[in-house]
């Protein structure tokens, strides 16, 4: 495990501010660092007549500040400042110049984070018979733990993600105290004995479940250069997808073999062990956060107190009214007054919802028209995952091809490069759910509606890649995570009412032979019209992203 997982982890931050900075030291605070001339108290003095500190350098210290996307336009009176940047593109404390295995590494973590708390969304869904019985309630108000979670899931990163872009806190701390709030709160799920009291701990599991779907892509892009970046999100993607799919498959076989109260267990099993391991080997990425940390290491040492960067001078200029209001309204405002994030959302939320309407189908289909088993019913939402790797393995040389080869080649790419994948995937998506509609019937085999999901679950995922692909390659990255908790605020809002309902559109509109047909069909024409928005975007995306003040 290379040094650095440990020492910018959550516990290696612990330790090396309990033992006076003894252990875990950074290259700064070693007896054999060569500190820079500039860091040093009579830099300019040295230069002499007044110049601007840094006068050899300062071009490169205002290029590399904007390569951050944090430059302020400073007053006169602040040029004395030495903003504390990367040393050169190829600095090794840079998370993007990592070695490959180390992102990697990191990547993998992330997304098994993801998977590990977002199967708890319906992981109790094929146990939900029980639960009615037990707590004597109806079937809308025992699908009120999905709700509760997947709703609180869209209004978490209104207050992780905006958090996470703050220099103060970085990304690392905030995933590792959500989760191991998310772990404790499985115990009372778990135990609880009253319908209210499991639809609120639902509700909480949610909240501070949230971070890692919308802060995730963020974390991503934290480590991975633009070449790459749609591969790498594409990797973690597989995570955030397996989690749904394989929540119902486990609560399937848990709900038979030990009861409904054991799908919570076993998320505490999964979620501990997943945060035993991140809270050892899960080191901060942001960059202002560690540019920020340096400062203050440099500052220490050299006794200059003209050393800084741009996330603490962001910080100090600013009241914590004004930055509480900054922070918390910014993904608000991106979604209401920006048109591009606005609509963007609206169509992964109808996508999402459909997802979500999925888990309310495979019952009424597999079960009372198939006879299927509670766990045949569980393998069953493996096709989603199946549908998602297929694409997977598509997209990504695609995406090579398309994206990562003319970058590689100096060619100037826009980020309406990703929209046409965008339109197969919307085809495939619509084209799934007429496909599992009319071949679900009472007398056809079962393999048949299986192949209509993976097709859905297809575009699903051809969806998501190429939408989030733009959004990120539209807007400037360190609104990265304010415009992906805009995505989730929205989606998840939304979808959450569906596992409600969703059992009326298809019980309302069965036909004999058909029980599912209309139903489906019914989501399928929307999903046809909802195509309009990609190609809205690829005729007119530069003129929507010029009006916007946070574009690229």
């Amino acid at each position: 495990m290379p040094h650095r997982f440990l020492r910018d982890s959550f516990a290696g931050r612990i330790v090396y501010h309990l033992s006076g900075h003894k252990y875990f030291k950074h290259p700064e605070e070693e007896d054999d660092y060569v500190i820079p001339e500039k860091y040093y108290k009579d830099y300019q003095s040295e230069k002499n007549k007044g110049d601007d500190l840094n006068a050899n350098d300062s071009d490169e210290t205002i290029e590399n500040h904007t390569s951050n996307n944090k430059e302020k336009d400073y007053e006169e009176e602040d040029k004395h400042l030495i903003i504390v940047d990367w040393e050169g593109p190829n600095d090794p404390d840079n998370p993007k110049n990592w070695p490959t295995f180390e992102r990697c590494f990191f990547i993998l973590e992330v997304a098994f984070l993801t998977t590990s708390v977002y199967m708890a969304s319906a992981i109790y869904t094929p146990g939900i018979l029980e639960i009615r019985k037990e707590f004597h309630v109806g079937q809308p108000v025992a699908n009120l733990g999905v709700f509760a979670f997947v709703f609180a899931y869209g209004l978490g990163p209104i207050v992780w993600s905006p958090m996470s872009e703050n220099a103060i806190f970085g990304r690392s701390s905030i995933y590792i105290v959500t989760l191991f709030i998310f772990v404790i709160l499985q115990i009372p799920t778990a135990l609880v004995d009253n319908i209210a009291g499991f639809v609120i701990l639902r509700f909480l599991a949610g909240f501070f479940a949230s971070p890692c779907l919308a802060t995730g892509a963020a974390s991503v892009g934290d480590v991975t250069k633009d070449l790459y970046l749609p591969a790498a999100l594409a990797t973690w993607s597989i995570g955030a997808v397996a989690g749904p799919s394989m929540g119902p498959f486990f609560g399937a076989i848990l709900s038979v073999k030990g009861g409904w109260r054991w799908c919570f267990w076993f998320m505490l099993i999964v979620s501990g062990a997943t945060m035993v391991v991140l809270f050892f080997f899960l080191p901060e990425t942001y960059g202002p956060t560690l540019l920020a940390r340096k400062a203050k290491r440099l500052r220490a040492r050299t006794g200059n107190d003209r050393i800084t960067s741009a996330g603490i001078l962001e910080n100090e200029r600013r009241t914590k009214r004004e930055i509480m209001i900054e922070t918390f309204w910014r993904p608000i405002e991106v979604t209401i007054l920006e048109p591009v994030v606005f609509l963007i959302d609206m169509y992964i939320a109808m996508v999402y919802s459909v997802l979500y309407l999925f888990f309310e189908v495979f019952p009424i289909y597999f079960v009372e028209t198939k006879g299927f088993t509670i766990i045949e019913l569980g393998v069953s939402y493996l096709s989603l995952l199946v549908g998602v790797l297929i694409a997977c393995s598509i997209y990504i040389p695609v995406i090579h091809h398309k994206f990562t080869v003319p970058l590689k080649k100096g060619e100037k790419l826009y980020p309406e490069v990703f929209i046409p994948i965008a339109i197969v995937g919307g085809t495939f998506f619509a084209g799934g759910l007429f496909i599992f509609g009319w071949s679900a019937t009472t007398y056809t085999h079962w393999v048949g509606p299986l192949f209509g999901v993976m097709c859905t679950s297809a575009g699903t995922f051809l969806m998501f890649q190429t939408l989030f692909n733009y959004l990120g390659a539209s807007f400037k990255s360190e609104y990265a995570a304010s415009v992906y908790a805009s995505n989730d605020l929205v989606r998840s809002t939304i979808a959450a009412a569906f596992p409600i309902f969703g059992a009326s559109i298809f019980n309302n509109t069965r036909i004999h032979k058909f029980p599912v047909a209309w139903g489906s069909s019914i989501l399928g024409f929307i999903a046809t019209a909802m195509i309009a928005i990609p190609i809205l975007f690829y005729l007119n995306g530069p003129k929507l992203r010029a009006r916007s003040k946070y574009a690229r």
